[in-house]
């Protein structure tokens, strides 16, 4: 067989539940291992080298042949492919949103997150959470459900790994990649280089190996409302509901696809390896990502249309990660695999973004001056370095097990200002404010984290194995901040003041049960009861300096808003997974409920309405996942799945859902909404699947590969009861892609379109419809819909050596 057909053989695509198989291999902590003809699935989610068929847990995988053949460049191209999962693409400017099983309780945002802890993700054995390019992997694994036995990151919802392929210290290889397309709606072409090598320094005991891409992504939003001179131009000439050519002439300008994605990105490994008992692999990932606007539009004020946004500034983000990482993995005489790994992360997100709404919306009296508008700066910088240890058994026998210590330490510094350009009230203070700067702030802090956990399998029978596990961890959170009002005369740098703050510190037990039995050597039943939990930390507000001054304006968090505490999931779950008529037939199924208590969820300060995080309230989140995959014939594969999720509140939780009342009028007077049991959490499909099929035939020298899938979300509502909250109940919407590539041993050619039939759609919104209206004559401009890529179609090669 052709290289490339192998490649297929030996890769994963495994959907769902247990996932389904286009066919998939991986071995050894993170090596992908040739599977052959037999279709032998082997992953490492349990922390050993494992057939699927005996992995007695909710996994599912996307393979280096799917990740390459479906396009996924990055994790918010994951969830078309993984039941259970829903993530929201708003646009390079973050990671996105990312909610497994319906865990979420908090509004969608049109821009989305770049940091989420609900979830444990990792980069070879590193926990980390930033959207990496999916560049040179042997695979992706998504495990659904508390992982906090079996992995240092404590998990709520699950744990996403992106298993590298690792230095070969046997032979030279290279591979370069190239894709050239284009999107509707926008007036540039997208292209992506990427290559890898990998270089034998000393055969059989050291070799690097990097995996190094740009990747140029078209945008397709535009924004027709920028001021050409902020604070002299009319931000709208002419009123609240249109622009003449004249006023536009005068004071607006227009910058064309500006939600545009620019990436650099590369990973470079060095693997010294002594003997086979005995290795080293030092790793180094450097990513940055630029954009210049939002994938959102303004939901057509001031006439702007579905893919144009009314922001009167641009709205830059840059995002910069740096990794470094040391693995150890070595055999201690035959009794235990150490793994032990050692990493330093380093992420700098800046960002600008239109301030106008906000400020008057504190109704200080701005909007009467008419050329008034104001934009925000951000800079946030994470640092976190943590250590994990584990031994894994291979001792054999009936009882195996796994035990581990982990460590984590997060620092964050967030600065924040807002200017007003040009405005009058600036020289009114008694300081030098050359920057113009309304309001300024600054939140640092620092959470620790330290665990031990493990977990122990006996084998009753050959057929019947029992698995039990336990998690003991402990957190400490420091938190410290100040603002300053410029305006009225403080100083422009809040780092002129005295800092206040706050510290907490929590600490708990999780644990897990588990067991399977083999009906045959082709079925497979299990059974999965564990307790997962997300531990708490600082909110990004500076803190209030007590006592408060009445008389003038307060953005700060009071002393119970500082810190928000930790959440628990307890899940339970039975499943089956089989393969039949001579691995024909593949599918998986499994039923799950979770329990989730003292919720995390989006909350605002008192004085100031500025975004934070409480707890409060208990929920629940059930369903099924299923996938299958039929290969009737030789050479065509029909693959899909389905899942069910059913999440909502199951008790009453006061005043903590915000609204504008009377909507629509201003100055706005935020009241708290009740959220009520049964109200759905927001952000996740309660339906979703795809079905595809894959064809390969003989041709010339190689073969020629159709595939064809289908994807579907279903519908999603924006905030906890959305019906009388003023959010919305977002459609659900069936996507198509296909691609048809001619492939050889060392080359491959193709077409490919995403988005076929160029469906037009909304992924989730920023704020809610109390929002909309006119504040003294001014039309807001708060609410935002994010839009989803319209068609793109392209070609792309690859040449391997």
């Amino acid at each position: 067989m052709k290289m490339f057909r192998n490649t297929l053989l030996g890769a994963t695509m495994l959907m769902g539940v247990g996932a389904t198989p286009v066919w998939a291999q991986d071995t050894a902590p993170d090596e992908p291992v040739a599977g052959g003809d037999s279709g032998e699935i082997v992953v490492t989610a349990t922390r050993r080298e494992t057939s699927l068929q005996d992995v007695p847990i909710n996994i599912s995988a996307v393979g280096a042949e799917q990740l390459a053949r479906q396009r996924i460049d990055d994790v918010r191209d994951l969830a078309d492919f993984t039941p259970g999962m829903t993530i929201s693409d708003t646009g390079p400017g973050s990671t996105g949103t990312i909610v497994l099983r319906g865990l979420n309780a908090s509004d969608t945002d049109a821009s989305g997150a770049s940091y989420d802890d609900a979830l444990g993700v990792y980069l070879g054995e590193v926990p980390l959470y930033y959207d990496f390019k999916l560049l040179d992997l042997a695979r992706v694994e998504t495990l659904l459900g508390p992982q906090g036995t079996l992995y240092g990151l404590g998990t709520l919802a699950g744990a996403i790994r992106n298993i590298p392929n690792r230095p070969n210290t046997d032979a030279f290889e290279a591979e370069v990649h190239g894709r050239l397309y284009a999107k509707d709606h926008s007036a540039n072409f997208g292209r992506q280089v990427d290559g890898v090598i990998n270089i034998p320094i000393v055969k059989d005991h050291i070799a690097f190996r990097s995996a190094t891409g740009y990747f140029y992504d078209p945008g397709f939003i535009d924004y027709p409302l920028l001021l050409q001179v902020p604070g002299v131009s009319l931000p709208q000439p002419n009123g609240p509901v249109s622009v003449t050519p004249a006023g536009y002439a005068a004071n607006l300008t227009r910058r064309k696809d500006l939600n545009f994605e620019e990436t650099i990105t590369t990973r470079n490994q060095l693997l010294v390896q002594l003997n086979e008992d005995l290795k080293v692999n030092f790793t180094y990932a450097y990513q940055q990502t630029r954009t210049d606007g939002g994938q959102y539009n303004s939901n057509g004020v001031l006439g702007t249309s579905r893919y144009e946004s009314a922001g009167r500034y641009i709205e830059p983000v840059s995002r910069r990660a740096h990794l470094a990482s040391v693995e150890i993995n070595a055999n201690i005489a035959g009794i235990a695999d150490l793994v032990a790994t050692t990493a330093y992360t380093h992420v700098r997100n800046r960002q600008q973004s239109d301030n106008t709404d906000l400020l008057l919306d504190l109704d200080y009296g701005y909007e009467t001056f008419p050329a008034f508008s104001s934009y925000n700066e951000s800079q946030n910088t994470r640092e976190q370095f943590n250590q994990e240890i584990r031994f894994v058994s291979r001792h054999g026998g009936p009882f195996s097990w796994v035990i581990g210590g982990f460590y984590n330490e997060q620092k964050r510094q967030q600065d924040y200002r807002e200017i007003v350009p040009n405005h009058p009230w600036v020289p009114s203070g008694t300081q030098p404010n050359p920057d113009e700067v309304e309001y300024a702030s600054f939140v640092r802090s620092k959470v620790t984290e330290k665990a031990v956990f493990g977990e122990g399998t006996f084998r009753v029978t050959p057929e019947w194995q029992v698995t039990a596990g336990a998690r003991y961890f402990g957190y400490t959170s420091e938190v410290a901040g100040r603002s300053t009002l410029p305006l009225l005369g403080e100083p422009v740098s809040p780092y002129d003041l005295d800092a206040a703050g706050g510290t907490s510190e929590k600490s708990g037990w999780v644990w897990k049960f588990n067991s399977s039995y083999d009906v045959t050597p082709d079925i497979m039943v299990y059974a999965t009861y564990s307790k997962g939990y997300r531990i708490g930390g600082p909110n990004t507000v500076a803190p209030c300096v007590l006592p408060l001054d009445p008389t003038q304006q307060n953005v700060c968090a009071l002393p119970n808003e500082i810190q928000f505490g930790p959440d628990t999931t307890r899940n339970a779950e039975i499943g089956i997974r089989a393969q039949l008529f001579d691995r024909k037939l593949s599918f998986n199924f499994n039923v799950f409920q979770i329990k989730w208590d003292g919720i995390q969820v989006d909350s605002a300060t008192l004085n100031g309405i500025v975004g934070i995080t409480v707890n409060g309230g208990k929920a629940k989140s059930e369903g099924f996942e299923g996938s299958f995959q039929l290969r009737p014939i030789p050479g065509l594969s029909i693959q899909g799945t389905y899942s069910y999720t059913d999440a909502k509140l199951t008790e009453d939780v006061p005043a903590i859902i915000a609204v504008n009342s009377p909507a629509g009028t201003y100055p706005s007077s935020p009241i708290q909404l009740d959220a009520l049991a049964g109200d759905r959490l927001p952000g996740s499909a309660k339906h979703s699947g795809s079905l595809g099929a894959a064809y390969t035939m003989p041709f010339k020298d190689g073969d020629l590969v159709a595939d064809w899938t289908a994807t579907y979300r279903g519908d999603v509502v924006t905030r906890l009861g959305w019906d009388r909250a003023f959010g919305d109940k977002l459609p659900g919407y069936v996507l198509h892609r296909a691609s048809l590539v001619y492939e050889t041993e060392r080359y491959s050619l193709g077409l490919f379109a995403n988005n076929i039939f160029d469906k037009y759609a909304v992924a989730s919104v920023a704020n809610d419809r109390s929002r909309v209206g006119l504040n003294d004559g001014v039309v807001l401009r708060y609410y935002k819909q994010t839009v989803i890529n319209p068609r793109t179609f392209g070609i792309e090669a690859r040449f391997k050596y």
